[in-house]
Protein backbone atom coordinates (compact mmCIF):
# COMPACT_ATOMS: atom_id res chain seq x y z
CA UNK A 1 0.00 0.00 0.00
CA UNK A 2 2.55 2.05 0.97
CA UNK A 3 5.80 1.20 -1.60
CA UNK A 4 9.53 2.61 -0.92
CA UNK A 5 10.34 5.96 -0.01
CA UNK A 6 11.61 7.92 -2.64
CA UNK A 7 15.11 8.74 -2.65
CA UNK A 8 16.28 12.46 -2.92
CA UNK A 9 19.55 14.12 -2.79
CA UNK A 10 20.48 17.63 -1.57
CA UNK A 11 16.56 18.74 -1.12
CA UNK A 12 14.53 18.33 2.01
CA UNK A 13 11.41 16.48 1.70
CA UNK A 14 9.14 17.98 3.26
CA UNK A 15 5.92 17.03 1.78
CA UNK A 16 4.90 13.48 0.49
CA UNK A 17 2.61 12.64 -2.57
CA UNK A 18 -0.63 13.88 -2.17
CA UNK A 19 -2.18 10.25 -3.12
CA UNK A 20 0.64 8.41 -0.46
CA UNK A 21 -0.97 11.38 2.02
CA UNK A 22 -4.12 10.98 1.32
CA UNK A 23 -4.25 7.57 2.24
CA UNK A 24 -2.33 8.52 5.29
CA UNK A 25 -5.43 10.67 6.10
CA UNK A 26 -7.79 8.17 5.64
CA UNK A 27 -6.40 5.52 7.97
CA UNK A 28 -5.42 8.25 10.98
CA UNK A 29 -9.23 9.04 10.45
CA UNK A 30 -10.24 5.51 10.58
CA UNK A 31 -8.12 5.20 13.39
CA UNK A 32 -10.08 8.15 14.80
CA UNK A 33 -13.74 6.50 14.45
CA UNK A 34 -12.37 2.77 15.94
CA UNK A 35 -11.40 5.06 18.94
CA UNK A 36 -14.86 6.41 19.09
CA UNK A 37 -16.15 3.42 19.35
CA UNK A 38 -14.37 2.26 21.94
CA UNK A 39 -15.27 4.58 25.01
CA UNK A 40 -12.55 3.68 27.23
CA UNK A 41 -9.56 4.64 24.92
CA UNK A 42 -11.36 7.58 23.33
CA UNK A 43 -11.22 9.20 27.52
CA UNK A 44 -7.45 8.38 27.95
CA UNK A 45 -6.96 9.37 23.91
CA UNK A 46 -8.98 12.99 24.50
CA UNK A 47 -7.65 13.23 28.19
CA UNK A 48 -4.17 13.11 26.87
CA UNK A 49 -4.88 15.64 23.81
CA UNK A 50 -6.73 17.75 26.21
CA UNK A 51 -9.48 17.97 23.20
CA UNK A 52 -13.08 17.99 24.16
CA UNK A 53 -15.56 15.63 22.58
CA UNK A 54 -17.17 18.61 20.78
CA UNK A 55 -14.18 19.54 19.10
CA UNK A 56 -12.62 16.02 17.66
CA UNK A 57 -14.31 16.84 14.37
CA UNK A 58 -12.54 20.13 14.16
CA UNK A 59 -8.88 19.27 14.84
CA UNK A 60 -9.45 15.74 12.67
CA UNK A 61 -8.74 18.53 9.69
CA UNK A 62 -5.45 19.00 11.09
CA UNK A 63 -2.37 16.22 9.82
CA UNK A 64 -0.66 16.97 13.04
CA UNK A 65 -3.57 15.67 14.62
CA UNK A 66 -4.45 12.61 12.81
CA UNK A 67 -0.77 12.29 13.30
CA UNK A 68 -0.83 12.44 16.84
CA UNK A 69 -4.11 9.62 16.38
CA UNK A 70 -1.79 7.06 14.97
CA UNK A 71 0.92 8.17 17.32
CA UNK A 72 -1.51 7.10 20.16
CA UNK A 73 -2.43 3.94 18.77
CA UNK A 74 1.62 3.29 18.27
CA UNK A 75 2.35 3.67 21.83
CA UNK A 76 -0.67 0.38 23.18
CA UNK A 77 0.27 -2.31 21.42
CA UNK A 78 -3.17 -3.91 22.48
CA UNK A 79 -5.19 -0.94 20.72
CA UNK A 80 -3.08 -0.79 17.75
CA UNK A 81 -3.38 -4.83 17.35
CA UNK A 82 -7.24 -4.48 17.96
CA UNK A 83 -7.65 -1.55 15.45
CA UNK A 84 -5.36 -3.14 13.07
CA UNK A 85 -7.31 -6.51 12.79
CA UNK A 86 -10.70 -4.30 12.65
CA UNK A 87 -9.22 -2.31 9.67
CA UNK A 88 -8.04 -5.73 7.89
CA UNK A 89 -4.22 -4.45 7.59
CA UNK A 90 -1.09 -4.63 8.95
CA UNK A 91 -0.04 -3.06 12.35
CA UNK A 92 3.19 -1.73 10.59
CA UNK A 93 0.65 0.37 8.51
CA UNK A 94 0.30 2.22 11.00
CA UNK A 95 3.52 3.56 11.91
CA UNK A 96 4.17 4.33 7.75
CA UNK A 97 0.67 6.51 7.53
CA UNK A 98 2.13 8.15 10.88
CA UNK A 99 5.60 8.77 9.36
CA UNK A 100 3.78 9.89 5.82
CA UNK A 101 1.68 12.54 7.93
CA UNK A 102 4.84 13.75 10.36
CA UNK A 103 4.55 16.56 12.30
CA UNK A 104 3.83 17.65 15.77
CA UNK A 105 0.57 18.67 16.70
CA UNK A 106 0.81 21.90 18.39
CA UNK A 107 -0.64 20.42 21.84
CA UNK A 108 1.65 17.72 21.92
CA UNK A 109 4.56 20.90 22.64
CA UNK A 110 5.37 22.35 26.26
Amino acid sequence: MWGAPAMTYGKSRTRQPDAQHKQAEALAVAALSFLASEPEHLGSFLAATGVGPDQIRLAARDPNFLSGVLDHFSSDEALLVAFAQHAGIDPTEVERARMVLGGVWERDMP
